[in-house]
């Protein structure tokens, strides 16, 4: 109940608020202005569907965001209207579970598979359970215009405070000197820093045109500079892992805002590569700050005095300007401070460097759609899509429906349900019920005062405005949801049928709870194992890299970044389990208690690389620690699965 009744908070998003005014309403109007109203309801509930996968982010990232579940959409309506219109019942549900298989497969590689999972499914059932008077080679045209045209959105409009410069944030000031306020250092031999004196020369002023393309790559990368700051704030203290964790999410939304889908393989703007080397120069910096953090030691506030201007400059699209010198009294603080340099160097004529992210090769993810993980979500997927599928075919040759024949909203109503990463299963049926019942009275009683067609066009674009805000719980996305497609549906011709979509929605979530607790071939808690495993993997090379003192910088810091973002997914998979039924989540327990001794390995490790640099050999207390974090991960290890372990 308290997962259920759990919501994001937030500024309110109005560049997204805006797509989602401007896409499906106006869509529909046009295609009613036309005479072709079907066809613009199907490009209406794409829009819709790539509304709800429009997350803050850059703008490059929205394209594999919101494209690649759209083309997997397109191929579930292509195929969904073949099978419904050719198939008996039985063949269709035959086909429709199946690729409820292939659809949960595929969603256990991460969250944009999962995305294309869900459209596939959604609108395999739409194509089947909602028979549309144009042919197909007209419809999924008008799907892929629907979702298309709201992607234009977001990569043509600008989005609110996009005025780069910003004069009061990290003014220019030529090239990098240590302030003057702030203590120098004692060790001026190896201090290779510009002479402190005022520079007579005039620092360029800031750049104020209006560039909005790369607004959302230059916010996540100033979030990780001011990421880096919290952190050095709460090092020594009880916040510090917090802080180290939310450095590492930074981190993560900051190499997906740059390592979006190009034309080319290499940035191709001044303005990109000076922010690929800004995101580049932090990670030695996060480096040194959980250095810092693991040492249990406060530092003195003027150490995140320097992130917080760096991300000042960075938001402001500015020179890093004069930046405090920090005592170089132990080895993370010398290499904080040798970080702080080469990131003023790096602001002024920085090159773009290499994001250290891997790509994962077609096997891996072959690996992971047939792994414990994929296997296990593919089942649960496919079991309810398919029970879904077959209980609306009954009730549709049993003509149960009454005067509307379309039978989607059942199968489709189950794959949002059956999703593991949208939250634990009861949650989601709480949320959904909840929603549907609250969305199909109003537009009940909507409906029976607004004029039409006009009326429910402008029901349709005041929803769309509205799902980027809803996103924040499940229970209003789905109340805003419902009201869309019902207003959706009734200008295609469909009669009023709330009162049906309450039972049907109903009916699904008795149908996902059953379905999702029965007990399965194989080990239950796939998921969990699978991101465990991988966290153990990465933290391992990540070790063994360290210890093999390898002079590879590049090296390191992508498998530094490898064992991160995979103990945050394996966190966040934990997270979710750990709020199911018991059921459910007896299959995961002890994941978390792994899940945190890997974090300290890595934390270690991350000390130890650093005191490496610095000193080229090992305190007593880093092999102790690391001794001690080995005994006690092959110890827990064994509570969630047999895997092995690091040795």
């Amino acid at each position: 109940m308290a997962h259920a009744l759990r919501a994001q908070r937030g500024p309110v998003p109005w560049a997204a608020v805006t797509r989602g005014a401007l896409a499906a309403g106006p869509l529909l109007l046009a295609a009613l202005l036309a005479g072709r109203a079907s066809l613009g309801v199907v490009a209406a509930i794409a829009a819709m569907l790539a509304g709800i996968n429009d997350r803050p982010g850059s703008r490059r990232t929205s394209v594999r965001r919101i494209g690649v579940p759209a083309l997997a959409g397109a191929v579930g309506l292509l195929v969904g209207s073949y099978a419904g219109a050719h198939l008996g019942a039985f063949a269709l549900t035959l086909v429709l579970t199946g690729l409820g298989l292939v659809g949960g497969g595929i969603s256990a590689i991460g969250p944009v598979a999962s995305g294309t999972g869900t459209q596939l499914l959604v609108t395999s059932a739409v194509g089947a359970g909602m028979p549309l008077p144009d042919p197909v080679w007209q419809t999924v045209p008008a799907f892929l215009a629907g979702a298309g045209w709201l992607l234009a959105l977001r990569l043509l409009l600008p989005t609110p405070v996009s005025r780069t410069g910003d004069p009061r944030a990290g003014r220019g000031r030529g090239p990098y000197r240590p302030d003057s306020r702030f203590a120098p250092r004692p060790d001026k031999r190896s201090d290779p820093r510009p002479d402190p004196r005022p520079d007579p020369r005039p620092g360029p002023r800031p750049d104020v045109r209006l560039d909005f393309r790369f607004d959302g790559e230059r916010a996540a990368v100033a979030e990780v500079y001011d990421a880096v700051a919290a952190l050095l704030d709460a090092a020594g203290t009880e916040h510090a892992g917090a802080r180290r964790a939310a450095l590492t999410a930074a981190l993560d939304h900051a190499q997906d805002a740059l390592a979006g889908p190009r034309l080319r393989r290499h940035p191709s703007s001044a303005a990109e590569r000076r922010l690929h080397a800004q995101y580049a120069a932090a990670l030695p910096l996060g480096e040194a700050a959980t250095a810092l953090a693991w040492a249990e030691r406060t530092v003195p506030k003027r150490a995140a005095e320097g992130p917080r201007r760096l991300a000042a400059a960075v938001r402001g699209n500015s020179l890093a300007g004069p930046l405090p010198a920090p005592a170089r009294t132990d080895p993370a603080l010398r290499a904080l401070d040798a970080a702080l340099l080469h990131a003023a160097e790096v602001f002024d004529r920085g090159r773009a460097p290499d994001l250290h992210t891997r790509r994962r090769s077609v096997a891996a993810l072959v690996r992971t759609v047939l792994g414990a993980g994929g296997r296990e979500y593919a089942l649960r997927a496919g079991l309810c899509f398919g029970a879904a599928v077959a209980t609306a075919q009954a009730l549709h040759h049993g003509h149960w429906y009454g005067a509307h024949q379309h039978w989607y909203w059942l199968p489709a109503t189950a794959v949002f349900l059956v999703k593991p990463d949208l939250g634990p299963l009861v949650s989601r049926v709480l949320c959904r019920a909840a929603g549907t019942v609250i969305g199909a009275l109003l537009f009940a009683g909507v409906a029976a005062v607004l004029p039409r067609p006009e009326g429910l066009v402008v029901l349709v674009a005041v929803c769309g405005a509205l799902v980027p805000v809803a996103a924040r719980h499940f229970a209003a996305q789905t109340t805003v949801v419902t009201v869309l497609v019902l207003a959706l549906v009734m200008v295609g011709g469909e009669p009023q049928a709330s009162a049906g979509r309450i039972g049907e929605t109903l009916l699904a979530c008795a149908i996902v709870l059953i379905v999702g607790h029965l007990p399965v071939p194989g080990q239950r808690g796939g998921g969990v194992r699978a991101r465990i495993d991988a966290a153990d993997a990465a933290a391992h090379a990540y070790l063994v890299h360290v210890l093999g003192e390898s002079d590879d910088r590049a090296a390191r810091w992508t498998l530094r970044r490898e064992a991160y973002r995979t103990l945050a997914e394996a966190r966040a998979a934990i997270a979710r389990a750990a709020a199911e039924l018991p059921a459910l989540a007896r299959h995961s327990a002890g994941a978390d208690e792994v899940a945190a001794v890997l974090e300290r390995l890595v934390d270690t490790t991350t000390a130890c690389a650093v005191h490496l640099d610095d000193t080229g050999r090992l305190t007593p207390r880093h092999t102790e620690r690391l001794a001690a974090l080995r005994d006690e991960l092959a110890t827990r290890r064994g509570r969630v699965g047999r895997s092995r372990t690091l040795a």
